[in-house]
């Protein structure tokens, strides 16, 4: 079973994003079932049909989604690398994880292409955010009032450029650059906490609340399966970027999830702040 009207399974790491998916799951009318990865879902995730799964067990979580008639699969939200050793999986997990471990030594993701193969082998459907949000991606040019200079456009550009170049090294999607210097790359610690750590750099690297400068560009990795870890963006995004003395935002058209996209340009707005989409 698969298509529109086929139940979702949705697995739910952290952050807003499950969140959306699910309440616009209730807009449309469609059902719905949830795992919640255990230590990484939100709490407000119980709200929904679902089950409370650790992310080794595969087997249950198998089992949950069949039995649950769900025929699309979705996965979204925050998860963080795992320490192997302390997983604890089930009877299939056990079986499934040295497989697991060796393509997480390849990076990012070649694990998650892992893991989509696991579930597509038991013929789930794999569905992107992006899709069951309704294409709610970063359009081209200008979104909102605010418009990018020749300086600042030229910042994000080379900020993408970084962000893609990283990401073909399965390191990060997102980048700071500020008068054509690199300030940050992301890695591990997210886009959040590289906007934070921009933020303690000294003001005339980055700019200010009263003098503007330079971009967060993020991209998606060239490697990256596109269904699953789509670059997002939303209203903290847009306040972390103005805390940081930055211009503006900006990604990919087409190839950025936008969380809350009136609220997004409303902020932008007010702090002045542009937000971009490069057309490819």
């Amino acid at each position: 079973m698969s298509g529109a009207s086929a139940r979702l399974g949705l697995i739910a790491g952290g952050g807003d994003l499950p969140l959306r998916i699910a309440a616009r799951c209730d807009e449309e009318g469609r059902d719905l079932f949830v795992i919640r990865l255990k230590g990484f879902a939100d709490p407000h995730m119980a709200r929904w049909p679902g089950a409370e799964l650790g992310m080794a067990e595969i087997g249950a979580i198998l089992t949950a989604l069949k039995r649950e008639g769900c025929g699309v699969v979705c996965f979204a939200g925050i998860v963080a690398r795992p320490d192997f050793r302390s997983l604890k999986p089930d009877l299939k997990g056990a079986a499934l994880l040295p497989g697991i471990i060796a393509a997480a030594t390849k990076g990012d993701d070649a694990l998650l292409r892992k893991i989509l193969s696991i579930f597509e082998a038991e013929g789930y459907a794999i569905a992107g955010a992006d899709d069951l949000l309704g294409g709610e991606t970063l359009p081209a040019g200008t979104l909102g009032r605010v418009t990018p200079t020749p300086e600042q456009l030229a910042d994000l550009r080379k900020a993408l450029h970084v962000a893609e170049k990283a990401g073909e090294l399965d390191i990060g999607q997102g980048a700071v650059v500020v008068d054509g210097l690199v300030l940050a790359v992301e890695a591990q610690e997210g886009t959040d906490a590289m906007l934070q750590r921009t933020a303690r750099l000294p003001a005339d690297l980055r700019g200010t609340a009263d003098a503007r400068k330079g971009a967060l560009g993020k991209a998606p990795k060239p490697i990256q399966d596109l269904r699953v870890d789509m670059p997002v963006m939303g209203v903290r995004t847009v306040e972390l970027a103005a805390a940081a003395g930055l211009a503006g935002i900006g990604g990919v058209a087409g190839h950025l999830i936008l969380l809350d996209r009136d609220g997004m340009v409303a902020a932008a707005d007010r702090l002045g702040l542009f937000v971009w989409g490069e057309a490819r």
